[in-house]
């Protein structure tokens, strides 16, 4: 081993509930954690107003300020939380060697993948003006905040039918834009679309702008104009909310042709456990979850790779 090289126990790629969170419980178990925040420290919460569905926190918070005291947690237990990326990683020997985007030179026992998923964008301005002010990705964690109000949701697959329809639940009205004339989402979750009254499908259309209001730092979304897709006409919608559901991008094209991944680009993880093909290699996170995508679900699996981590080592000292 170079002198250059860094030698670790536990390396956690990404940071987020479930890298914070894995970092926590391999710090309590003395596996002495160092975590790469990543291109986003703090995950997709960082992007998040408020959060209201996370336990303990009764009051809701922000999702910078949690993501905050995930990370004080962590450093508190003596977690090595670092600036900076993965940029490189060869898994095909034990220990795993890793290259950081500043070229230092790392060599590590055990690896946490927690690098999470990025939710696929239309690319309008006006969407990252709103974002976090009627712009959202995400119907289950902030459905909640149009309660009896009109909310527009853009999609055509299993995603989009399945957030207009737990938004049809909350909402006065949901409009399910889509730039075709019929819906890639399967035929079952097609019809629980048809089936509610307070969803109208608006065909051939896709958005062209998101209409809003500020009002010194406070903004809020009061509209969207759409094009039709056939005749290029335009026409403006009254809601509320905004949702993008066109897909989420696991973060792993690092991992590609070393982990095993399905088609999507998710991490394949054994059942009921973060081990992924590799010995010593765990993920936790959005990175292999396209099921759940929520916060307290990552930061269970963050968990779950620590103690398999924590495990593997323990076997490694044990057959020597």
């Amino acid at each position: 081993m170079s002198e250059s090289k860094e030698h670790i126990k536990t390396l956690i790629i990404g940071s987020g509930p479930a890298g914070y969170t894995a970092a926590i419980y391999a710090a309590r178990a003395d596996l002495k954690p160092v975590i790469y925040q990543g291109m986003q420290p703090g995950g997709q919460l960082t992007i998040t107003t408020d959060v209201d569905n996370y336990p303990g926190y009764p009051e809701g918070k922000k999702g910078p300020e949690m993501m905050e005291d995930f990370k004080a947690q962590a450093e508190r237990f003596g977690t090595d939380v670092r600036w900076g990326m993965i940029t490189d990683i060869d898994l095909s020997s034990h220990p795993f060697q890793a290259k950081t985007d500043e070229g230092k030179e790392i060599e590590a026992e055990t690896v946490i993948i927690s690098t999470g998923a990025s939710a696929k964008w239309l690319g309008l301005e006006s969407e990252t003006e709103y974002n976090g002010a009627g712009v959202s990705a995400c119907a289950t964690c902030d459905g909640f905040f149009y309660k009896g109000l009109n909310v527009a949701v853009v999609g055509g697959g299993d995603t989009a039918a399945e957030e207009a329809t737990y938004l049809s639940n909350l909402a006065n009205k949901v409009y399910l834009i889509h730039r075709r004339d019929e819906l890639r989402a399967s035929k079952a979750m097609q019809k629980r679309v048809f089936k509610k009254d307070n969803i109208e499908v608006v065909w051939n259309h896709v958005p062209k702008e998101i209409t809003g209001e500020s009002q010194g730092f406070s903004k809020k979304v009061t509209g969207v104009r759409l094009e039709n897709t056939q005749t290029g006409e335009e026409k403006n919608i009254d809601i509320d909310g905004f949702f993008v559901a066109i897909g989420h991008k696991p973060n792993s094209d690092l991992f590609k042709g070393q982990l095993d991944m399905d088609e999507q680009g998710y991490l394949i993880t054994k059942p009921d456990s973060t081990k992924t093909n590799i010995p010593g290699v765990f993920a936790c996170g959005d990175v292999q979850d396209k099921t759940f995508r929520q916060a307290v679900t990552a930061a269970g699996t963050g968990s779950m790779a620590a103690i398999e981590a924590e495990r593997y080592l323990g076997e490694l000292e044990a057959e020597k």
